[in-house]
C-alpha cells in the first residue's frame, strides 16, 4: 500500500482519529531531501501495510497542519500513535533509522 495523501481538511480525521501507529511525512516540492525519502516513505509503507499507516501531507499546500505542529524544515517525519505525537523526525533519514525510531 502506498502513503496516503492527507491535507489540512483530511488531516483530522485520517491521523488523529486513527487507531494505532500513523507516520506523517511532511514534505514540499521543491525540497530534494524530501524527493530523495519518497521512495523510502513507499516502501515503509507497503512493508509495514496493517501495523503502520503512512501519511504524506504537502506543507505548501497545507500550511494549517505544519503551522499547528511547528514544521519549520522538511522533510519531518512525525509519529502519532492513537492521535497523539509521540516522535519527531526532521531531514533525511535512511530507512533503517526511520523504521527503528517507529518500534514497529
Amino acid at each position: 500500500m502506498k502513503a496516503i495523501e492527507v491535507t489540512d481538511n483530511t488531516f483530522d480525521t485520517e491521523v488523529l482519529q486513527a487507531e494505532g501507529k500513523v507516520l506523517v511525512d511532511m514534505w514540499a516540492p521543491w525540497c530534494s531531501p524530501c524527493r530523495m525519502m519518497a521512495p523510502v516513505i513507499d516502501d515503509i509503507a507497503a512493508e509495514y501495510d496493517g501495523s503502520l499507516k503512512v501519511c504524506k501531507l504537502n506543507v505548501d499546500e497545507n500550511p494549517e497542519i505544519s503551522s499547528r505542529y511547528g514544521v519549520m524544515s522538511t522533510p519531518t517525519l512525525m509519529l502519532f500513535e492513537n492521535g497523539q505525537v509521540a516522535g519527531k523526525m526532521v531531514g533525511f533519514k535512511p530507512k533503517e533509522e526511520i523504521v527503528r525510531e517507529l518500534g514497529v
